[in-house]
């Protein structure tokens, strides 16, 4: 057998080759394995801070040396208890970072103003363009102010967050269910005629799915998203036969628009004027519209119609109650609510004078604060506002205001 001769205490040893061979692939594979996997992750991630104390927060703020402010707000969030930080959980922190702190002092319905008794905006839009050299007031694309620009659009969603407003689903407002955070106001946000610039294709990705053009409606609303993730995006589009003029793409569309948090009504099959039709004509426009969605989203639509030019424009017209019920093609429909093309906000729900078949809407144009344009409507709403309690299962109101009421819901009642 080979082997070599070492010296150990004086004394000639004979080790084995494959001994020494041995030992050197243990050194070999540590060493391999020092530097091929993969060290774990040494970022700093934060955390999730709503729900626990500030105690907590200072401990979590001085092991990773980050600058921590507290502020605290009345809140429907359990009362010395952080309900939201400025850092987003699993983002990267560094040493110095700034972290904002909220805690919940509670509910105080005096300082937030609470009123559940006050009124809703019902904003409404036709077509978002994305043009800049405009002639018209404002943000118009048109003489009336149907038509909107992109970055009109965006500021209008900028300044309603910003007044602390809230996006709300228009079928929830119908119901009864207004699920905003204390202290501020829901709003709805309507799309009438089914424009192709409210949710333009580009193309399809290589899994199949919808390209979205990010200046289109869509587009801005799904930026905003992405910017507020407090915010609740959501809105409306109320469609005609051609859906969403883009035949290749309708389908994926619709079901696009569903899948991500937004509601699709009735806007009649043909964008007719019920005032200069027959009642037959009327329930063929309706249930042709609501046979079209059945084919293509069933039972994912909203049982809801807005009423193109707004007509009829009473609810005493002898087409109106073909609107919300009928017979079409053997199939039965039956409507909750109507969109007119309004110009001011409407009532809140558990308002007496709510009534949800004739709902009012806001033109969302610019008319330098004239004429029941954006700036008008919401410096009235200053001062008749809906402002949430928090509770979508309560109705608050000052005490003052109890005969507004009608319980409609069965919700319970708080006054202050």
């Amino acid at each position: 057998m080979i082997g070599c001769i070492i010296y150990i205490g004086g004394k000639m040893k004979k080790i084995n080759k494959v001994l020494i061979l041995l030992i050197v692939l243990v050194i070999l594979a540590f060493i391999a394995i020092y530097f091929l996997i993969p060290k774990s992750d040494s970022k700093n991630l934060m955390i999730d801070l709503v729900g626990k104390t500030k105690e907590e927060a200072i401990i979590f703020a001085d092991k990773h040396n980050l600058n921590l402010e507290f502020k605290e707000e009345s809140n429907s969030y359990e009362k010395d208890k952080i309900f939201k930080q400025s850092i987003e959980v699993n983002s990267e922190i560094n040493e110095n970072d700034n972290l904002i702190i909220y805690i919940s002092k509670g509910i105080n319905y005096e300082e937030l103003k609470v009123d559940e008794s006050g009124n809703v905006p019902i904003m409404m839009y036709h077509g978002i363009h994305n043009i800049t050299d405009n002639e018209y007031t404002g943000g118009n694309v048109d003489k009336d102010g149907y038509q909107r620009t992109t970055e009109a659009f965006k500021n209008d969603l900028e300044f309603y967050y910003n007044s602390g407003y809230r996006m709300i689903r228009l079928e929830d407002y119908v119901n009864g269910i207004i699920d905003v955070e204390a202290g501020y106001s829901p709003i709805i946000i309507t799309f009438d005629d089914g424009l192709s610039n409210n949710l333009k294709v580009t193309g399809l990705d290589s899994d199949g799915n919808i390209i979205i053009d990010p200046n289109c409606a869509v587009g801005v609303l799904e930026s905003f998203k992405q910017k507020y993730h407090d915010y609740n995006v959501t809105a409306t589009f109320f469609i005609n036969g051609g859906l969403f003029n883009q035949s290749e793409y309708n389908e994926k569309i619709l079901n696009w628009l569903i899948d991500n948090g937004y509601d699709i009504g009735n806007h009649t099959y043909s964008h007719v004027d019920f005032t200069t039709v027959s009642k037959d004509k009327s329930v063929q426009e309706v249930g042709s519209m609501y046979n079209l969605l059945d084919k293509y989203i069933p039972g994912k639509y909203v049982n809801i119609v807005a009423l193109p030019f707004g007509s009829p424009y009473d609810k005493d017209h002898e087409n109106f109650n073909s609107i919300l019920s009928g017979i079409y093609n053997d199939k039965e429909y039956n409507t909750i609510a109507t969109l007119r093309v309004g110009w001011e906000a409407d009532y809140s729900p558990f308002n007496k004078n709510f009534d949800k078949t004739f709902l009012k809407r806001i033109r969302a144009y610019d008319n330098n604060g004239k004429e029941f344009d954006i700036e008008m409507n919401f410096d009235i709403l200053e001062n008749n506002r809906y402002i949430s309690d928090g509770d979508k299962n309560t109705i608050t109101i000052p005490k003052d205001k109890g005969d507004k009421i009608n319980n409609l819901y069965n919700l319970n009642i708080k006054t202050y």
